[in-house]
């Protein structure tokens, strides 16, 4: 998301609002900000708002429910990056007398430990901290509704214990945690987990009548790493850039992509999501796939998506304790990358050729599917069908020679040029496939031989 940001056209910054008017109108809501991040940088924001001659800006606090659940993995991901813990690890070696200590950190996550989806009653979002002073109270004394790791079952109480998980390692607060390690490296300045000038007051729409009700604003206590935090379009466009790039003072780009792989499979029947760790995912027209957060809380909705292939992100904030929000914020990514796409990189030559790797190029057999090896520019090789559906990957050399696989079928497998004794290449091994320069040619190196009267006619 960082190639030079140009200014949206007229036509699209139309359009933008022109959604964002419409979420307000037909959604009912008291006011609701939105930002564009484009090329590392804000290039729109737009607000609606039912008070007239007044609109919240993108420096506006709202409070951002679930989103704070990325800020949370963002803190375990940085323990795991320190070598403090793996994330196979049972919860029980790092945060003893749970209860649930056999669950993993990886599956408290990606939301697959099994835990119920809320604390016992009354219901948390609503009621005062101090009813669940301790993990038991938020646990309750039935904790598991499903298998441990077999499915996706989203959990406020496991993150929960995540940001307990943070405190018994770090030796801090959840809260000194984010600040120093998050909040202050990226400029977040304008995110807090209590409320800081200017800010949003939360409303309850009456369902059938254009009537207001205040919610109330609980702190939310041990449960704050699931929900608690307060932040504003700006800064949860940087948070946006943060989560598509990486920023070595607070996680790399390697480990910000593994929170964006997914995890946890989707529900039965909803292919079109699925999550990572502390990453919602969301597969929009069938080929292009968001990342990012959604998340509620009484009085407020928000979303924040990002689409890393096109470099573009957006974030909409609503002081409703039901809203659009999120599809908002998906819609604003959709509208700029349908009318603005983004423009392909220049191809350009290679800056030096190694003709031990020219000679692997061109065509290869895997049985009698025809492939292609192609060197790029950027030091990767692509091995691609020529024809009809098949195993389509890249790789990255290694220093040993070989090759592993970056995507698809093929991720993490090994591709090596196995020679003859005289230097020539007998075949390519790919995870044992033996990819070959002709169809099962004679003199091939084919598990299992090649019938010695060749190909022949009917």
């Amino acid at each position: 998301m960082t190639t030079a940001p140009v200014d949206l056209l007229p036509s699209t910054e139309r359009a933008l609002i022109h959604r964002l008017a419409v979420a307000q109108s037909e959604g009912r809501l008291p006011s609701l900000v939105a930002a564009v991040v484009r090329g590392g940088r804000i290039v729109w924001t737009g607000s609606r708002t039912s008070v007239d001659g007044h609109g919240p800006d993108a420096d506006v606090q709202y409070r951002i429910g679930s989103i704070t659940k990325t800020f949370t993995a963002v803190l375990v991901m940085r323990l795991r990056d320190e070598g403090l813990l793996d994330l196979d690890d049972p919860l029980e070696k790092h945060l003893p007398g749970t209860g649930v200590g056999e669950v993993t950190i990886a599956q408290l996550l990606s939301h697959s430990a099994g835990l119920a989806a809320e604390t016992p009653a009354p219901w948390w979002e609503r009621s005062s901290a101090a009813l669940r002073p301790e993990l038991s109270d938020v646990l309750g004394e039935d904790p598991f509704l499903h298998p441990v790791g077999r499915l996706h079952h989203y959990s406020n109480p496991g993150y929960t214990l995540l940001g307990s998980l943070v405190e018994a390692v770090r030796g801090v607060s959840w809260e000194e945690a984010l600040q120093s390690e998050i909040l202050d490296p990226l400029g977040l300045t304008r995110t807090s987990t209590q409320p800081v000038a200017p800010h949003a007051g939360g409303w309850a729409v009456h369902p059938w009548a254009d009537a207001l009700l205040p919610e109330p604003s609980e702190d939310l206590g041990i449960m704050a790493p699931a929900g608690q935090l307060w932040s504003t379009a700006a800064d949860l466009c940087r948070f946006a850039v943060f989560l598509a790039e990486g920023d070595d003072r607070v996680l790399s780009a390697a480990s910000v992509r593994e929170m964006r792989t997914p995890s946890a499979p989707p529900e039965a029947g909803d292919w079109q999501g699925g999550y990572g760790l502390g990453v919602q995912l969301s597969r929009q027209d069938d080929h292009r796939t968001l990342s990012g957060h959604t998340g509620s809380l009484p009085g407020f909705v928000a979303g924040l998506w990002i689409s890393v292939e096109d470099g573009i992100g957006a974030v909409a904030l609503a002081n409703a304790t039901s809203g659009t929000a999120p599809a908002v914020a998906a819609d604003l990514v959709r509208i700029v990358v349908e009318a603005e796409p983004k423009l392909p990189e220049p191809w350009r030559p290679l800056s030096e050729v190694d003709p031990a790797l020219l000679e692997l190029t061109g065509p290869w057999y895997w049985g009698t599917y025809a492939y292609g090896l192609r060197l790029s520019a950027d030091g990767t090789v692509a091995l691609e069908p020529l024809r009809g559906p098949g195993r389509a990957a890249r790789f990255e050399a290694r220093a040993d020679g070989t090759w592993i696989g970056l995507n698809g079928y093929y991720k993490g497998e090994i591709l090596r040029a196995v020679r003859r004794p005289d230097g020539s290449v007998s075949h390519l091994d790919l995870g044992s496939f033996a990819f070959t320069r002709e169809p099962y040619g004679p003199d091939d190196a084919v598990p299992g031989g090649v019938d010695p009267e060749g190909w022949r006619g009917v």
